[in-house]
Order: C-alpha cells, then structure tokens, then sequence
C-alpha cells in the first residue's frame, strides 16, 4: 500500500486545515519545495500536492511551485485543487507531474471528465470524491452536492476512471480515526482502486487500512500525522510495505496502459 505524504499549498505556505475549514488552519513551513524534499528524504515515495488557493477560486494558482516539485524530487507527484479546465488539464499534460486529481468538475460535468481521461490517459487522472455524511461536497468542499458517495463512485467508473481518492471531510485533518465504513463501502461497492484520506491519526489507523487492501484501497494520504510527530515515514512505511512476494501497489501506480488491479467487477453488483 502506498503512503502519500500530503503537502497543501495556501498562500504560498504550507498549511493543514481542520475539515476543510479555510479560517482554522495550521502553517507548518513557508517553502513547499522544501517540504517536499524533507518527506522524500525520510523515504516516501509518492506526493499528494494539493492547491487550495485553486479549490477556494476554481482554477491553479501555485501550479508554477507544484512544478517545481515535481522537477526537484524522484518520486511520482500528484496534485489537485481548481483543475476545472482543459487549459488546467493541459498545463498538468506538459508538465512532470504524475496524476492530476480532479473534484468539483467530476460531480458537475461527467463530459469534463471523459475529456481529461482522452487528454491524460486513465493512469494519470484520479477523481476526488469528498464526502460528509455520506453525501459529496465541492468547490473547496465548500458545497454540498445531493450526489452519494457510492453513486458517484459507480458514476465514474462507467466513464473509465481508474482509480478514486475519498476523503471524509468530517475527519480530515482531526487525527480521530478514519472512516473504516465508508471506504469499504466504496471498495466493494466498486472496482475502483481507492486512496483513503481524513482522520489518519495512529499507525493503527494504518494497519486498518492496509487489511482493506485485498478489497482494492491502495494508498493512504497522510498529512497533520506526519507533521506533528504522530509517527514517522519510516514507521508508516513499515506497516503499509507489502511482503515481496505480494502484488505492489507501486507496480500498479506506474502502469500505463492495461488495466490497473484486475478489479473489473463490483464486488457488491449493480
């Protein structure tokens, strides 16, 4: 399973906000490409950089430092925040950056998401679906939708998308535990491959989501856990590395053509 430390861009800082609240936030550096560098420098090997001033206004305005760090570390770095355009989805298409993560524009226009997934390719789009109380939210998840969680999911997967990132918004960035339900939820619901994000507080939280692995959730983002000390990326590493003889989910990240897991089909139907 994949530990994606997270880096989350405002102002030019980086910061950690408290269920998505912009005005309860926690600045832990002024230099990202620094941050960056410490978490892959501490042995991650994967980046969820994410730019909230392009959530809260609907198009990127730090993507010139998300560049930079995807030129400056050796490891696959993903990011999102206002990728609401094709001019947005061209910017990440010529640039080092690994996967664009899509939001607000994958619960209000399916035909942008079909255009990405022709534009990028399936191993380079992931969708967020950002959820409280079971029901997705959007624009900097500033707004509730009336879509399911499960809905979507289901919705985005007879488009073509590959792989998902959930977050329960109510958790993200507590450290209280993550939603265990909900994931699995979406594991069996689905064929999807899922990253689970919100509440990562304990290398327990993590060893409950590496059992869910065989059910498809393949990654894990970390973010206020790491930043305050609650364990180190060795330590994460050490529960969520695979045995040699499994499948890794690090092969399964860099592919490009083919399918990604084998789990073409939903384990609970429909």
């Amino acid at each position: 399973m994949r530990l994606i430390p997270a880096i989350d861009i405002l102002g030019g800082r980086c910061v950690r906000l408290r269920r998505g609240d912009f005005a309860d936030e926690t600045v832990f550096g002024d230099d990202p490409v620094a941050m960056a560098e410490r978490w892959v420098g501490e042995g991650a090997r994967f980046l969820h950089v994410v730019d909230l001033d392009g959530a809260r206004e609907g198009a990127p305005r730090n993507f010139p430092v998300v560049r930079e760090i995807a030129e400056r570390v050796p490891v696959p770095v993903q990011t999102g925040g206002g990728l609401r355009s094709e001019a947005a989805l061209a910017m990440i298409a010529g640039s080092p950056v690994a996967k664009a993560v899509l939001g607000t524009s994958a619960v209000e226009d399916e035909g942008f998401v079909e255009r990405a997934l022709a534009l990028l390719g399936p191993a380079r789009v992931v969708v967020a679906v950002d959820a409280e109380e079971g029901f997705v939210k959007t624009k900097g998840w500033q707004e509730r939708s009336g879509v399911r969680a499960l809905v979507l999911a289901r919705r985005l997967e007879d488009l073509g998308v590959r792989e998902i990132l959930y977050t329960d918004i109510s958790r993200d960035g507590m450290m209280q535990s993550v939603d265990l339900g909900g994931i699995r939820e979406l594991a069996e619901g689905s064929g999807l491959e899922i990253i689970a994000s919100g509440g990562v507080g304990s290398l327990d939280d993590l060893r409950a989501l590496k059992d869910l692995e065989p059910l498809g959730v393949t990654g894990v983002i970390t973010g206020r856990a790491l930043y305050e000390g609650r364990f180190t990326v060795a330590e994460a590493l050490a529960v969520l590395e695979p045995r040699p003889s499994d499948v890794t989910a690090d092969a399964r990240y860099e592919e490009e053509e083919g399918t990604s897991s084998g789990r073409t089909e939903r384990a609970g139907g429909g």
